[in-house]
Order: C-alpha cells, then structure tokens, then sequence
C-alpha cells in the first residue's frame, strides 16, 4: 500500500468499474482506487486472485471492492454487468477498459476462429463496456473512461500480430468515443504502458536476458511494474485533468 501517492479528492465515492481488475495491471488499479476512497466494481475470471485482493484490501481498509466473475467476451453478460451495477450502487463515472491477453502466436499459425477470438477479447469489449456504462454516465452529468493500449503497436514485439491489430485499433476507438461523447461531458482517453513486467509475463516470455534488452531500449533504466501505471490512470479519471481527453499516453520508461 502506497500511502505517499497523491491524493485527488474528486475520486472519493465515485463508482469506477474496471474489466480484468483481479490481477497484474488491473490489480493495482483496483488497489490505487480503493485508496482513493473511490467505490470500486471490477471484473475478472481468476476467482482466487480476485478473492484474494478483495480480502487483502478489507483487511487493509475495512472496506472491499466489488467483485463480479465476468467473462468480457461474452458482450451480453458483460453489458449486464455493467447494468447491474449501475442499478446496486448508482451510476457509473469511471470505467477502465483493462482487460486484455497477449498469448503469442505466429502470423502462419492464425485462422479466422483465433482471430476472432482475440478481438473478442483485446478490443470487442471495450466498446460495449463503453457503451453500457455512457449512458450511466450521461445520467450522472458526465464521466471518463480510460482504454489500454499496447506499446506493441510502436515497436513491432514479434509474434502479435492479432493482439497488436486490436490495440492499434483501440487508438481509434478512443479518439471516436472522444468526439462523440464529448458532448455529454464524457472524457476519453488511452493509457499506453510499456513493458510491464507482471508475474504472467516473467512467467511466460520475459527472461532475464529480455529484461536486460528491454532496458537498454528504455531511457529509464528502471523494472516497470502494475504500480507505475496506476498513477497516470488516476490522474486521468480525476477532474484535474478535467479539460483533457482524444490522446495517448505512454508509461514506457521512454522506449516508445
């Protein structure tokens, strides 16, 4: 718990709702803003990890997020969610389109079925959460919502090509969703982190000879974790940048 980070009053009991909140990035999302005294709604599909954060921050705080299993790629479900939220605990202002999977695959190895599959789930639900949660938050006069990108789309990681598509497409998504809710008070923006070294990725493709290249490429010769994301999408949810909105915005130790 970081108890030294900035404090933005205008996060306290607002209701953010954050896809893939349980683990990694989206983890120390849920932390951050449950820190802030913000309302917390997340979704995930790893029960145990997302149990345990619940549990960890009622200890800490004696408070909890909420917790809903939710798989993103089924849009129904997901836009019931959304819904059901709204209804339980008021409307929704924030939401924090995280979730995402970058398992790898070769270009030659991609059918239309895997394809699919990973828009489905790198860039389908973004949309549709934002669609539910826009008009909860036309009602409460206004709202943000954060996209992840991928600094794959800058520096061409091998071996994503359907990942990297639906991230780059993401950056259209934003500055859309910008123009076009802008007029009810909605805010729009992409977070683009950089290599950051969550246990799944030390666990299944970054070794320590990757981490050494990886920081040669950095111009902060720094180890990026969840915790250096949360700040940016902190400031990005509050009304301290209230008059910001259509951009991208790397945390990458300056690789991109």
């Amino acid at each position: 718990m970081n108890n030294d980070a900035a404090r933005y009053p205008s996060l306290n009991n607002r209701l953010v709702f954050i896809t893939g909140g349980g683990s990694g990035i989206g983890a120390a999302l849920t932390r951050a803003f449950h820190l802030q005294d913000a309302r917390v709604a997340f979704v995930d599909i790893d029960d145990g990890a997302s149990l345990a954060l619940v549990a960890e921050l009622q200890a800490a705080t004696g408070r909890s997020p909420h917790y809903q299993r939710c798989d993103i790629r089924d849009v129904a479900a997901l836009q019931e969610t959304i819904a059901n939220v709204g209804r339980e605990q008021g409307p929704i202002q924030i939401l924090i389109n995280n979730a995402a999977n970058d398992d790898r695959h070769t270009w030659d190895q991609v059918d239309v079925a895997y394809w699919d599959e990973r828009m489905a789930i790198n860039l389908r639900p973004m949309f549709f959460a934002a669609q539910a949660a826009a008009h909860q938050m036309i009602e409460a006069g206004g709202g943000v919502i954060i996209n992840f990108g991928s600094i794959s789309v800058k520096t061409a990681i091998p071996d994503l090509t359907a990942y990297m598509t639906a991230k780059a497409a993401v950056h259209g998504l934003t500055r859309s969703l910008a123009r076009d809710l802008g007029e009810k008070n909605i805010r729009v923006n992409t977070v683009v982190p950089g290599c950051i070294l969550t246990q799944r990725q030390l666990d299944k493709w970054i070794s320590p000879e990757d981490e050494k290249r990886i920081q040669e490429h950095q111009c902060l010769k720094v180890r990026l974790a969840p915790e250096h994301v949360a700040p940016m999408v902190l400031f990005l949810a509050a009304d301290d940048s209230a008059q910001v909105t259509g951009h991208e915005f790397p945390i990458d130790a300056g690789w991109g």
